[in-house]
């Protein structure tokens, strides 16, 4: 009998650490956001995005499906801000890489489309925008940068460490981000018909270095953090969807610690 309540106590007592031991691990989980460090997190999967190495002449026309970027997964923005939008468009994005450059192309079925940022560093996210943040390594506590365009090709870019007081790239270096968009400049009044667009560019990864001395070069092994987004805060139907999913009241882009995982192949 001695045995059997020896036996049973210690079954009890396992069974009481194991139960503490995966209710810490939920905590851990739940408290730990959405940082790349844990798998599963309560507001979603981490994201993570394979970005295969390119070799040759990038054409840089907006073409979705052209000869560089017709093998390449898209990434899909799933996720949405606040409540879910009446107008959902389907918002996908492709990366690339070289040794000179970040390639990068959106491709949104949309509708509502306006577009009326007169120029660079404008408020661009009201109007129909896709937006690339990421920081050129894991550490995101270090800072950020966010590339955010329009669909005629005007964008907005910042590197932030406290989110919102960051600094803008200088004119010299937005001027050597080549860019292809299918809409134009302005688009104004708003196209309420269903309408595809595509705005492709390719980023110098040597500007990055100027704002941020830590930044990690691409290569195979190498990870970024980032997020990718679609706005439309000024038009008929405003909406914001994301790659990695930020779960906030109100929608809020600069939460880099819900950012995903780029993979560099």
């Amino acid at each position: 009998m001695l045995k059997k309540e020896l036996a049973r106590e210690t079954a009890s007592v396992t069974g009481r650490r194991l139960e503490a031991k995966v209710l810490m691990c939920v905590g851990i989980i739940v408290m730990g956001g959405c940082t790349a460090t844990t798998k599963v997190s309560n507001e979603g999967p981490v994201m993570k995005y394979m970005v295969n190495r390119f070799e040759g002449n990038m054409v840089l026309d907006g073409n979705w499906e052209g000869p560089a970027w017709s093998n390449v997964k898209p990434i899909a923005l799933s996720y949405f801000m606040g409540d879910r939008p009446e107008h959902f468009p389907r918002t996908q994005a492709k990366l690339l890489y070289d040794d000179k450059f970040i390639h990068v192309i959106f491709r949104v079925e949309d509708r509502y489309v306006r577009a009326v940022a007169q120029k660079h560093q404008g408020m661009v996210c009201r109007d129909s925008c896709v937006e690339f943040f990421f920081t050129p390594g894991t550490d995101v506590k270090a800072g950020y940068f966010n590339l955010e365009m329009n669909c005629g090709g005007t964008m907005l870019f910042h590197f932030q460490v406290i989110p919102r007081k960051g600094r803008e790239i200088e004119a010299a270096d937005l001027a050597r981000i080549e860019i292809a968009h299918q809409m134009p400049k302005i688009v104004d009044p708003e196209i309420s018909k269903p309408t595809t667009w595509t705005v492709q560019y390719r980023l110098p990864i040597d500007i990055l270095e100027k704002y941020y001395p830590g930044a990690k070069k691409p290569r195979s092994g190498i990870s970024w953090r980032a997020n990718f987004f679609k706005c439309a805060d000024a038009t008929s139907h405003p909406h914001w969807l994301t790659w990695s999913k930020v779960d906030r009241r109100k929608p809020d882009f600069h939460v880099p610690e819900c950012f995903g995982i780029l993979e560099f192949k």
